[in-house]
């Protein structure tokens, strides 16, 4: 285990499980990550290994004996007749049936129907009326001759879900972690590793579990396929649910007029669309009204009565076009139905998750590290949702008087969630208070920028905080930064051979708000700042013109010693071969540190290189510093340029080295960056 696995496991004893423990005993079985995680739970959460192996077995025991698969539900009846009694795990729905006055459940994969219910088990647990709950369930059997009785009978119920918790005992144990190894701990927990996500990308994900400890709060997300949009709302929580399809009725949803039933709102803690977008997608008008007045008013009314209700609403959806063509055509909500593309729907929106940001799910990204048994944490975010953490910022910061109510809403409630869920103890430092102010800022941004692309009658806003010295800060988007010639231009009919155009121009353009392009005449002195996630960057963007005509150049970095930081040089070297005149020659020095561990192979490498240098003109020498003590990397040319690198060469965030198909692999430029800062000073150094 890790010193992380092992400090999780000593403040939160009995509350984690290893996650790829779930793999392990899923096998065919179709039932969300916190049915498991609840039986893993209840058998696997320790670190001693005897003991996990053991659990494992027993939940492996459990599930087979007792998780219905609809294709063995015959089999399973047959046990319960033969046995008189017996033990399901199932999914159970209960309806009214109004002419006998009783109610009767439904177990999904069993397949039987009309098994008599009492009204006090309805009364504890009333999500059963409305799409169903998992639970444990006794079932017993008893044959009588009236046609109209059934012989399946009820006796226990227990949904698969924490019966109680700790909460101060919870904020307790934050106390004892830093920042950084809570929110690893989070990331572990949804199941990912978090080694393979930068600070952003992680806040992404985190972002996702604000509808469950905020209440009545509108999230959207967009982008392509495979990264894990709907994965938390139909696997993480039992207060979640997932509409496949993204089309409901307003009765299902709301209330049904004729019976007087409350839909899913009334139930849940999060409604989620699932396949929101699609243009063609038909929508009732009716339902976009009354989800507009319910988004922004947490109320909706049928008839004479008005109704109120807590649940967040989550959409979920795939686009089809890269940004840059979205933000020249057109814009950043493209792809929804033509009847929820309305400025005063997409205005309720809280904040918009930058779904191109998120990387495509990889086997690789999951983890096997130590996280919160998901029940738990579900239940931890639900026990926020009655308390307010909006105005923890507002001592140190506050907001522009330019920032409309309905804005600062959307941040308030963003900036309140990221602080539930990373700072329950409420000790953030000043800086941390303002990154997450920031990241609400720019997510409520999105919408309403593109809001004033789709409806003219939106005024532009500057987005501007003031801190405790009346210093303003602005906030601009990420894509604002990577494309300033695209995101600040109204929608026009421009061709798409122009828009491919456009996403070519990512390797001569700038990459930076205040850089431009790098020609022989732009050598000049300057400072680059680059955001996480940023992409349309690369090594010819970044050092190409700087190394026009170079004979000699000296690379410092104390760290190429593994593979991926090797070839991170590599690839610098393919860059100065592509800026070199075939028939000139290049000295390249580099210094660096040996690995302690891995010595011998990074000689290989280094070796291997020099072979490979050999046959395009490249004389390549390396020496390792003995001393220890280097810790600044730049790269230095003979024609007076030094580039101060504070990351070195290491600037791009894991991607697959081994897809050969993949174009983060093959183009540098594709690739999402770490944040990271670049210095370029005149100097002598080599010259002479």
């Amino acid at each position: 285990m890790t010193d992380l696995d092992q400090k999780i496991n000593t403040f939160f004893p009995g509350l984690v499980v290893r996650k790829d423990l779930v793999k392990t005993v899923k096998g065919n079985a179709i039932v969300p990550s916190y049915v498991l995680e609840y039986l893993l739970g209840q058998y696997c959460a320790t670190n001693d290994e005897a003991s996990i192996q053991t659990g494992i077995e027993t939940v492996k025991e459990i599930l087979l004996k007792h998780y219905v698969h609809r294709n063995e539900a015959g089999l399973v009846r047959s046990n319960i007749k033969e046995r008189g009694r017996y033990k399901v795990i199932d999914k159970i729905s209960v309806a009214l049936n109004d002419k006998a006055d009783v109610y009767e459940a439904e177990f999904a994969n069993l397949g039987i129907k009309k098994v008599l219910v009492d009204s006090g088990t309805v009364k504890v647990h009333p999500k059963l009326l409305v799409s169903g709950v998992w639970c444990i369930a006794d079932i017993e059997y008893e044959f009588t001759e009236n046609t109209n009785t059934s012989p399946w009978i009820l006796s226990t119920l227990k949904p698969i879900q924490l019966s109680h918790f700790d909460f101060e005992g919870y904020v307790e144990a934050r106390k004892q972690f830093t920042t950084d190894e809570w929110i690893d701990l989070l990331i572990q927990s949804i199941g990912f590793n978090p080694d393979l996500f930068g600070k952003r990308s992680k806040l992404m994900q985190l972002i996702r579990l604000i509808p469950f400890c905020e209440r009545n709060y509108n999230l959207i997300e967009l982008g392509p396929k495979g990264t894990g949009k709907s994965h938390i709302y139909s696997e993480f929580s039992p207060h979640g649910i997932l509409l496949s399809g993204g089309e409901v009725t307003v009765p299902k949803l709301f209330v049904n007029n004729a019976s007087g039933k409350v839909g899913l709102v009334g139930y849940w803690d999060v409604v989620a669309f699932d396949e929101f977008a699609g243009k063609q997608k038909r929508v009732d008008k009716s339902l976009v009204d009354i989800m507009k007045n319910y988004m922004a008013n947490k109320s909706f009314s049928r008839g004479v009565e008005t109704l109120g209700a807590e649940a967040s609403m989550v959409f979920v959806g795939n686009t089809q076009h890269t940004v840059p063509y979205m933000l020249k055509h057109s814009d950043l909500f493209e792809e929804l139905p033509s009847k929820f593309y309305d400025s005063a729907f997409l205005d309720r929106i809280h904040f918009y998750i930058p779904g191109w940001e998120v990387d495509i799910i990889r086997g690789e990204m999951f983890s096997s590290g130590y996280g919160f048994v998901v029940d738990y944490l579900a239940e931890i975010l639900r026990a926020f949702r009655s308390r307010d953490y909006s105005d923890r910022y507002k001592e140190q910061f506050s907001l522009s008087s330019d920032i409309s109510t309905r804005d600062k809403d959307g941040i308030n409630k963003t900036f309140s969630g990221l602080m539930k869920i990373l700072f329950p103890h409420n000790e953030a430092t000043t800086q941390e208070v303002e990154e997450l102010l920031k990241f609400a800022i720019e997510g409520r941004k999105r919408v309403k920028d593109q809001l004033m692309r789709i409806d003219s009658t939106y005024s532009t806003v500057q987005f501007i905080y003031f801190d405790s010295s009346n210093h303003f800060k602005s906030v601009t988007t990420l894509e604002e930064e990577e494309y300033p010639h695209y995101y600040h231009r109204i929608a026009d009919e421009t061709s798409i051979e122009d828009a491919v155009l456009a996403d070519n121009s990512l390797q001569a353009t700038s990459v930076s708000q205040n850089a431009t392009v790098l020609t022989n005449v732009d050598l000049k002195e300057k400072h680059l700042t680059f955001q996480e996630n940023q992409r349309g960057v690369s090594f010819e963007t970044l050092f190409g013109s700087y190394l026009q005509g170079v004979k000699r150049v000296i690379v410092t970095d104390p760290y190429i010693r593994l593979f991926y930081q090797v070839r991170n040089f590599m690839e610098l070297l393919e860059t100065i071969v592509k800026y070199k005149n075939c028939e000139e020659e290049v000295s390249v020095h580099l210094v660096t540190a040996e690995d302690d561990f891995k010595g011998t192979q990074q000689q290989e490498y280094f070796q291997r290189i020099r072979e490979s240098c050999s046959t395009v003109g490249i004389d390549f020498t390396w020496k390792f510093d003995e001393s220890g003590t280097i810790h600044a990397r730049h790269i230095l040319t003979d024609h007076g340029w030094k580039i101060l690198l504070d990351r070195g060469l290491d600037i791009f965030q894991h991607y697959d080295m081994n897809d050969a198909f993949a174009f983060t692999n093959r183009l540098q430029q594709f690739r999402a960056c770490k944040a990271f800062e670049i210095t370029y000073v005149k100097d002598q150094v080599l010259k002479d």
